[in-house]
């Protein structure tokens, strides 16, 4: 299992900011897609943003976009979501994962392909 560590959750207001930061331990993502997912209370885990770092290709779920922006610092081995105009509807468990693909939307758009997942972080967006 690739391990990935994930941080940056918070108790934010709507309309509010966080980014939230995706770092591989013990593997460099040349060859991976990383992909960024949250699980609601009560829901099933979805895709949210997914990132191809070996070339760069993009995919965002409907739901955010033109709010959250992917994107990666190879020198710091990390992919960072950056979460804007947050919504009470973003309030869920974020978690990130890796594959080795380079089919960003499959990958974000099949949670359920992947058996282990590393701790995620909380977001919650109320006032």
């Amino acid at each position: 299992q690739l391990q990935l560590a994930v941080s940056g959750g918070d108790l934010v207001q709507p309309g509010g900011s966080l980014r939230l930061s995706c770092a591989a331990i013990g593997f460099t993502l040349d060859w991976y897609a990383i992909g960024w997912f949250r699980q609601a209370p009560g829901k099933e885990r979805e895709g949210v943003s997914c990132i191809s770092v070996t070339n760069g290709n993009t995919y965002y779920a409907d739901s955010v976009k033109g709010r959250f922006t992917i994107s990666r610092d190879d020198a710091k081995n990390t992919v960072y979501l950056q979460m804007n105009s947050l919504k009470p509807e973003d309030t869920a468990v974020y978690y990130c994962q890796a594959d080795g693909v380079t089919d960003v939307q499959a990958m974000c758009n099949l949670p359920g392909a992947f058996a282990d997942w590393s701790q995620g972080t909380q977001v919650t967006v109320s006032s």
